[in-house]
């Protein structure tokens, strides 16, 4: 479906037309038309299918036709980490270029009391649309910063994530301090039962879209290695001899052994970061600068922290741990291979992670080779995957292959609105 086609204000539309959007993506397609209608949604959809578009264009639009007071906040979009919420400005900054009267503050929390007070001076100033993470709003409305009593708008970006970290009560709290006659939008990439109660208390006989998750890239060269614990850190040492480390980003399953690794591959002459929830605002927009500098070569990470990494370079995807579904899998090696380009993704299965991997390749509807392991690293368990029990993982070391559907682009869209 074009754009066009949607009853969205020419403001918008001529704001898609500038930045070469013309045709919607699916979650577009079946989100807008209900949000224009002025009904609650929830979203299941992933981070790249267009999902922040699906919520901005109707707002938008409906702000800049509709009769909204001009001195107050009419729309709170909440996000679970300040990458997110800079993002959504960013998307919004270009979407609203020629919707004068609507303005946005970005509000989330590590900055400094300048900030703050910048923040304060938005509110004041009858900034139309508020984007936060939920402890930093919370600050503010428990110092009576700003006035929720007329927003007309909420919308809730990677609910699954916010629930994750702890969110769910500032959740509920800043809830409470909005009108009950609203329109509230819900996106989430997983609808677990959580997510589903969170729905049924604030969501108001919503319609519901889902979207199937899209299997990876064609470009992204997908392996695995079978070993034993211990022999991670060799299998990265060997790989990384072979060829050197650029653009790297290994994802782990606790923020202690993103710690433990960064130590590790530090000491071994690495260029290493380390992202993870225990490192401040600061420290953490240091270590991004200096990864999209090039100053470091590989960035260790948790799936929470890096949600909001947005990074089109990235040569290798390498999982230390497997995620324990299928989504969270092509979430994370999605982020090398963009644009058509090429990449590669490498995954370490140990004895525990088996199961999970054996669902992910399920999922995928074919095996992920499996690389032997070096020779100096000894025997590998066997890998019981379908088809494969009892097989043991060689040595030597040899590429992967493509695994994977085909992504498709408009020939006139060579990005699509996020």
């Amino acid at each position: 479906m074009e754009f066009y086609e949607l009853d969205l204000c020419d403001g918008v539309l001529d704001a898609l037309d500038d930045m070469r959007f013309y045709k919607t993506t699916p979650i577009q397609e079946h989100a807008i038309p209900p949000i224009l209608e002025g009904r609650d949604l929830i979203g299941v959809a992933q981070t790249g299918t267009g999902k922040t578009a699906a919520y901005l264009l109707p707002v938008l639009s409906m702000l800049s036709e509709g009769n909204y007071p001009r001195d107050a906040v009419n729309c709170i979009i909440m996000a679970p980490t300040r990458e997110l919420a800079q993002q959504i400005d960013q998307a919004m900054q270009g979407f609203s270029y020629y919707l004068d009267d609507i303005s946005s503050v970005a509000v989330y929390g590590g900055n400094d009391g300048v900030r703050y007070e910048q923040e304060k001076r938005g509110f004041n100033t009858g900034a139309s649309i508020i984007i936060a993470t939920p402890g930093r709003l919370i600050s503010h409305i428990s110092l009576g910063n700003i006035d929720l009593s007329r927003v007309s708008f909420f919308i809730l970006d990677e609910a699954d994530r916010m629930l994750d970290m702890g969110f769910s009560d500032d959740i509920m709290q800043i809830e409470r301090q909005l009108p009950k006659d609203r329109q509230t939008i819900m996106f989430s990439a997983t609808m677990p039962e959580k997510i589903v109660e969170l729905a049924k208390s604030i969501l108001d006989n919503p319609v519901r879209v889902s979207i199937a998750i899209s299997r990876p890239a064609d470009g992204i060269h997908q392996s695995a290695y079978v070993c034993y614990e211990p022999q991670k850190l060799g299998i990265i040492r060997s790989m990384f001899r072979e060829r050197k480390p650029e653009r790297v980003i290994i994802f782990a399953g606790s923020k202690l052994k993103v710690k433990d690794l960064a130590i590790a591959l530090n000491r071994e002459g690495f260029n290493v970061g380390a992202m993870h929830s225990d490192l401040t605002q600061p420290e953490r927009d240091d270590v991004m600068f200096r990864f999209k500098s090039g100053k470091i070569d590989i960035l260790v990470a948790t799936d929470i922290v890096a949600r909001g990494i947005d990074i089109d370079d990235i040569q290798l995807v390498l999982n230390y741990d497997v995620p324990h579904d299928s989504e969270d899998y092509v979430h994370r090696i999605g982020r090398t291979a963009r644009a058509g380009a090429e990449g590669r993704a490498v995954t370490l299965i140990s004895e525990k992670d088996q199961a999970f991997f054996r669902q992910i390749e399920h999922f995928l509807g074919a095996p992920v080779t499996k690389n032997p392991l070096p020779a100096e690293l000894g025997e590998a368990p066997e890998y019981k995957g379908k088809g494969q029990a009892g097989r043991k993982a060689g040595r030597h070391n040899h590429g992967g292959q493509r695994r994977g559907g085909k992504k498709h682009f408009h020939r006139h869209n060579p990005q699509k609105p996020s």
